[in-house]
């Protein structure tokens, strides 16, 4: 796949410029990083590489698709105008056009191909997952996420939504969690999905990611987040009666704060797990 991304970053280059204007209004827009603002209309400010890259590219999109219906308004006024019944009362007979048909088809295949070109390089980027630096599974059940770092002392918890009347001035509404995912900041996050009992979604806007928590299936999906702060995503997956109870809550930290959050995590989860069955309880029980 990078033998191919050169081919396609220049469009790209032209999507992100395009982009940074709408991306500062953006952020002056939300109060808060990471989550909806209340008025948003654009998307929320991405804080990773394939975030930018879909932001960019949103734009680009967006630019293309106005020119293309500010075009198609001209051409009806034009119409209106000037071939009506009243200016026009003998319609034209003329059937066809050769180099006005030629154009209506070219135009509209360049038009594809550089939609297609930002795309395909996107797509790539999404699915080449670099070197991580940090592997964590996430597991999405009826209605939480359960979170595993096998490489930080294979520990495991589970991440629930918090009740309205127990939530602490400046938490938003359905999306604060009891036990957050916690990650380091500037660090390639591997993350490997599924589900436990029916397809759920693990969605996190700002960082550029969305992808389904199949049963008995491993997805995976890639972030490197480059700003600290709290992140918030929610199932994206239609998964029963609450699940619109079922968000993501990533806080993004200092290396320092990693390191002691995790070793503090390892502890404290470690404890809550249930101890491994014995050789004879596994073995089922005893028949006398």
């Amino acid at each position: 796949m990078k033998v191919f991304l050169p081919l396609f970053s220049p469009l790209a280059a032209i999507a992100a410029t395009a982009a940074a204007p709408l991306a500062g209004a953006s952020a002056a827009l939300a109060d808060v990083i990471g989550q909806p603002a209340p008025w948003q209309i654009g998307m929320q400010t991405p804080v990773t590489p394939v975030g930018h890259d879909i932001y960019g590219f949103n734009t680009f999109l967006f630019w293309i698709t106005t020119a293309i219906a500010a075009f198609v308004l001209v051409l009806l006024a034009i119409i209106i105008v000037r071939f009506n019944a009243r200016t026009h009362p003998v319609p034209s007979r003329t059937t066809h056009n050769t180099p006005l048909e030629v154009i209506w088809t070219i135009v509209p295949v360049v038009i594809l191909l550089l939609i297609a070109v930002p795309s395909f390089r996107l797509l790539f980027v999404q699915l080449d997952v670099p070197k991580p630096d940090l592997t964590i599974k996430a597991t999405g059940k009826q209605w939480l996420w359960s979170y595993s770092y096998p490489d930080n002392g294979n520990f495991e918890f589970d991440s629930t939504v918090v009740a309205d009347k127990d939530l602490k001035p400046g938490q938003p509404r359905l999306l604060t969690v009891d036990n957050e995912m916690v990650v380091p900041v500037n660090k390639v996050v591997h993350v490997l999905v599924t589900g436990a009992d029916v397809i759920h979604s693990f969605t996190v806007p700002s960082f550029g990611i969305r992808i389904d928590a199949v049963p008995g299936r491993i997805n995976d999906t890639w972030f490197k987040a480059t700003r600290e702060g709290m992140y918030y995503g929610q199932c994206s997956e239609l998964c029963g009666v609450d699940h619109s109870f079922m968000p993501i809550a990533v806080r993004v930290v200092s290396d320092e704060d990693f390191t002691k959050w995790a070793a503090a995590a390892k502890q404290k989860y470690a404890a809550e797990q249930p101890a491994p069955p014995t050789a004879l309880a596994a073995a089922g029980p005893v028949r006398r």
